[in-house]
This record gives C-alpha cells, structure tokens and sequence, in this order.
C-alpha cells in the first residue's frame, strides 16, 4: 500500500469549480504580465476571472450561477 505522510502533498490542486490552491513559493503572472510572488505557505489563484483581487480568488466564484451539466 502506497502511504503518503503528512508532509507529502501536491505543489497544486484544482478545486471543483474553484480556485488553484499553489503550496509553497511561485510566482503567478496576471494577463498583464505583472508577476505576484505568493506569500503564504497556501495561496488561492482565481480561475473563474470574477475575482476582485486578480490573481487572487475573493470566493466570488461561490456567487456566480452554476453552468449547465456542472
């Protein structure tokens, strides 16, 4: 059996319908080309374009109607 500890965990994930949580240092690029260092040991980046902190989620994809089929 493959057992992780529980210092093993992905540098991404991809929340259903959510953010992209970013564990660790990177440094995200906006549609602008500005570069936003992360600075928390887990950062949310928007992936629904609502956000009112681009790059960054605000959660206001939770407020955002469900598309068909989702």
């Amino acid at each position: 059996m493959n057992r992780q500890s529980p210092d093993d965990h992905p540098d991404v994930i991809l929340c259903p319908d959510g953010p992209m949580l970013l564990r660790g240092e990177h440094v995200i690029e906006d549609e602008d080309g500005g570069e936003h260092p992360t600075t928390r040991p887990v950062s949310a980046v928007c992936r629904c374009g609502a956000s009112g902190i681009k790059p960054w989620c605000d959660g206001t994809h939770k407020t955002l109607r469900k598309r068909p089929g989702r």
